[in-house]
């Protein structure tokens, strides 16, 4: 069972760029959540209780540690999704190519509102933080 190469070549055929582009593009969304879960891990570990009590917000916490776990499952369907790529090059029709395509397309609508929702998350957290400080410096 060969894999499939994402060197993109002239006499690629526009499903085999397709393809290609989309490899390249999991292999990118896979890098992003590997250092996403390095992110959670330092975010958790400064949220500590005594920074929670300090924004007076336990659920904080909380939350960065459900999108660990939510990070961690989206990490490992794009690993089996990766796994299961490996057949593409035996497509012997356009309607094979099109569910491969069909499946990534779901990956990235997936990829795309998790990373959203962690972007909100980590705004709110900054937001909070950063709220804090200007507060405690007011009073001070």
């Amino acid at each position: 069972m060969e894999t499939l190469q994402t060197e993109i070549y002239d006499h690629d055929s526009d499903l085999d760029v397709t393809h290609k582009i989309n490899s390249i593009e999991l292999d990118n969304w896979i890098n992003h959540l590997k250092y996403i879960n390095k992110e959670l891990t330092n975010l958790i570990g400064l949220c500590g209780e005594d920074l929670s009590n300090k924004l007076n917000d336990e659920t904080i916490l909380e939350k960065f540690k459900k999108k660990d776990v939510e990070n961690d499952n989206l990490l490992n369907a794009l690993f089996n999704y990766t796994t299961s790529r490996r057949d593409i090059v035996e497509c012997e029709d356009t309607e094979c190519d099109m569910v491969y395509i069909t499946e990534h397309e779901s990956y990235r609508r997936s990829y795309l509102y998790h990373l959203d929702k962690y972007r909100r998350l980590k705004d709110e957290f900054f937001d909070k933080v950063q709220g804090n400080l200007i507060l405690r410096n007011l009073t001070a």
